[in-house]
């Protein structure tokens, strides 16, 4: 994910605003007496909720309400058809044909064809729109000329006909479809124009299961009524609340707010993670579950002193990860020895980051030895704030200090604020990272956050545009993802994908893995049933239902 994105760039624990009135009011028992209620969750203010932009959880998950694509994906990553009815790859792997339901419409009326699709990536990939997920579609056909603003057309898209969308691509890629299940890859009605139609930017006209009657209320809260003309299968909510707060405190409030009865769903600082559960799992309100992420030390490879493997490998093998699992997550987290999630099971390789598996350090002061990194030597370690990550920042920062002399100087920033950091090219130092997958394919995790087109360096001014903010670069790393993407046999895809980890996250430790995506929520199950955690660890908003 881009920025915050959603591959997302996880900020961490949400935030929300405390409302002053009580949870599920507003019911509205329609449809048989299981419909109606309002469900009312929190979210940090995001970047944008329209298609052309959204890209951290908070965006992505509104987005997603608003709007419905060729593709949906469960949460152990299988792909599920919506306005799809089928998706077919040419022999080279070079064209991809999808066939679109018929009969669907905007929630305006405008119909939902192979056009609005075409509309709506054009949109996305225009220059004009500055879209930071735009990255997504680069492997289109026509993409380049689109996005440099050379045309205002997407060569590779063709509209075949109404039910009929053609997708040339620029390199070979078996695992396009997958992509499709984003939320940037959705349609739109012609009256979205501009990628900066602010009017549309903040009152987006989608074809989702959910619909907006009102404007998005800045810093202030997000509201969503069921969409009864949907085409596919309808929501049970009759509206959705999702309150906006400054991040600083948010998973405080947010788990003071469960507590309270003010909210339907609710997240919780680390610290509080045993209590809640010892309270609430016997009542049934606690859900947990393993997502295709990762938690991550993002390490500058360009810039002294982790311009050599050796002291990144240093930084890895210095780590204690069990005791701060044990400590500071109270068990509640796992140690990570890989970059790709267990839930990739075709690729996934425990133990493949050689330095993860354990603390060793005698390894730790060899590796800092040959790598230069001398006791005393100063290390920025960066981490956004308000999102519960102080603790094991700290943590690690100890660890450091006491296994390598580091000095280490935290620098923690408001989010928006860090990830701009991130983009200069003078950063060096560690930065706390962390990943959850767009779409269920390794090229997800390894493109955009490790190859050398995944920088995205801007000529003018320096800026890392792409998610690789640590800069890691090796072009053989490089031709073995587009190798892979070239495939057409799963296995030997996966076997390519197995070497590249290999390659970037063990021999050069271009990234220093740290915990799994394990997740946990409260969730108000004596009002509402069917309260999951998606793909993106985001509500199943269009499953859940009163009871």
């Amino acid at each position: 994910m881009r920025g915050a994105t959603s591959a997302k760039w996880v900020v961490g624990a949400v935030i929300v605003a405390m409302s002053a009135t009580a949870c599920g009011g507003g019911d509205n028992k329609a449809d048989g007496g299981s419909a109606g209620g309002t469900f009312r969750f929190g979210i940090t203010e995001p970047t944008a909720i329209d298609p052309v932009n959204a890209q951290e959880s908070e965006g992505i998950v509104i987005a997603r309400a608003l709007f419905t694509g060729l593709y949906d994906t469960s949460t152990d990553g299988k792909l599920i058809p919506k306005l799809a009815e089928s998706g077919t790859p040419s022999d080279d792997g070079k064209t991809w044909t999808f066939k679109i339901k018929a009969g669907t419409k905007f929630t305006n009326g405008e119909p939902v064809d192979a056009e609005s699709f075409v509309r709506g990536w054009t949109r996305v990939s225009a220059k004009a729109s500055a879209s930071d997920v735009s990255y997504h579609m680069a492997d289109i056909a026509g993409y380049e000329d689109l996005h440099s603003g050379k045309s205002d057309k997407f060569a590779g898209l063709t509209a075949v006909d109404a039910t009929t969308l053609k997708v040339e691509l620029s390199i070979p890629d078996f695992e396009f479809v997958k992509k499709t299940a984003h939320s940037v890859f959705s349609p739109v009605p012609k009256v979205a124009g501009a990628g900066d139609n602010k009017a549309f930017n903040d009152q987006p006209i989608g074809n989702g299961a959910f619909k907006m009657t009102s404007p998005w209320q800045h810093n202030t809260s997000i509201t969503l009524v069921r969409n009864d003309d949907y085409g596919l299968q309808k929501a049970h909510l009759a509206k959705v609340e999702a309150k906006i707060l400054n991040p600083a405190n948010g998973s405080t409030l947010e788990y003071q707010g469960f507590q309270s009865g003010q909210f339907d769903y609710a997240r919780m600082p680390t610290p509080q993670l045993t209590a809640a559960k010892a309270k609430y799992d016997p009542q049934g309100e606690w859900i947990s579950g393993d997502f295709s992420g990762i938690n991550y030390l993002n390490i500058f490879n360009q810039n002294a002193p982790f311009n050599n493997a050796d002291a990144r490998k240093a930084i890895s093998y210095a780590i204690d990860r069990e005791a701060i699992v044990k400590g500071v997550f109270q068990g509640l987290q796992k140690p990570a020895s890989a970059f790709l999630p267990p839930s990739f099971a075709d690729v996934y390789q425990a133990g493949v980051c050689t330095s993860c598996v354990k603390q060793d350090v005698a390894k730790a002061k060899e590796y800092a030895e040959k790598g230069g990194l001398k006791p005393g030597t100063v290390v920025n370690f960066g981490y956004n704030t308000g999102a519960g990550h102080e603790e094991w920042v700290q943590a690690v920062a100890q660890q450091l200090k006491d296994v390598l002399g580091l000095d280490v100087k935290l620098d923690g920033k408001p989010f928006k604020e860090a990830l701009a950091t991130q983009q200069d090219k003078a950063t060096s130092g560690l930065w706390r990272q962390a990943w959850t997958a767009d779409y269920p394919t390794a090229d997800n995790f390894m493109t955009p956050l490790l190859s050398t087109t995944g920088i995205g360096e801007d000529p003018a001014t320096g800026k890392a545009q792409g998610d690789n903010r640590g800069r890691y670069s090796n072009p053989e790393f490089d031709k073995l993802l587009v190798t892979a993407k070239a495939t057409k046999d799963d296995a030997a895809r996966a076997a390519l994908y197995k070497q590249a980890e290999k390659l970037a996250v063990d021999t050069d430790q271009g990234v220093i893995p740290l915990w799994q995506r394990t997740q946990y929520r409260l969730v108000n199950s004596k009002k509402f049933k069917d309260i999951k955690m998606d793909f993106y660890e985001d509500p199943t908003l269009a499953e859940i239902s009163l009871k």
